[in-house]
């Protein structure tokens, strides 16, 4: 298949948007890879605050996240902690200065960008995007990442009146409504 000149110019501005949101990015005294580490943690549910699963959502490799997370961690981002469950796995946690951070992330003013542009079609352009980032994922073999409400394996009110009222079948855990609109390693989109 070819993309139509439409396609191949979409994807230009795509590129050039990502690019001036990096260079933002290096002002506000982290780089990219950092921000990027900090985005995912704050969408990530709690069994996907790992290393392991930053690098394969961040299609890196786990040296490069390493040295990210150690740069975070030591200026004060992020903090490490054992698994409760499995010893030898590390969980993250965002810092409060990481979240004031976030308040003030370069892709915000994007967003904003995207939304005067839009001109009230936002949903047809979201709408758009993500299916071309399901062609990738599936182009690509990668994992979805999305939110465990739109998961197969998610069980709406399976603990109803409980403080998590939701469960993930796949793992046998009970979900929160935060951990419901959270992404997820482990998700796999319900069939249609």
């Amino acid at each position: 298949m070819v993309a139509s000149l439409d396609a191949l110019e979409a994807a230009r501005l795509v590129e050039r948007l990502a690019r001036l949101v990096r260079m933002r990015a290096l002002k506000g005294g982290l780089n990219p890879a950092q921000w990027e580490a900090l985005r995912y943690l704050a969408r990530a549910n709690r069994f996907s605050r790992t290393p392991a699963a930053i690098a394969e959502y961040l299609a890196s490799t786990r040296g490069t996240v390493s040295r990210t997370l150690a740069s975070l961690e030591e200026k004060g981002y992020v903090a490490r902690r054992a698994d409760s469950e499995d010893g030898r796995s590390v969980n993250l946690a965002l810092t409060r200065k990481a979240m004031d951070a976030l308040k003030r992330d370069p892709l915000l003013t994007l967003a904003e960008d995207l939304e005067a542009g839009a001109r009230g079609r936002m949903g047809d352009m979201a709408a758009g995007l993500k299916g071309a980032l399901k062609a990738a994922i599936a182009r690509n073999g990668t994992r979805a990442f999305d939110a465990c409400f739109s998961c197969r394996h998610f069980r709406k009110d399976a603990h109803a009146g409980a403080a998590m009222p939701h469960h993930c079948g796949l793992l046998d855990a009970p979900l929160s409504d935060s951990d419901s609109r959270a992404i997820c390693v482990e998700q796999e989109p319900m069939r249609a």
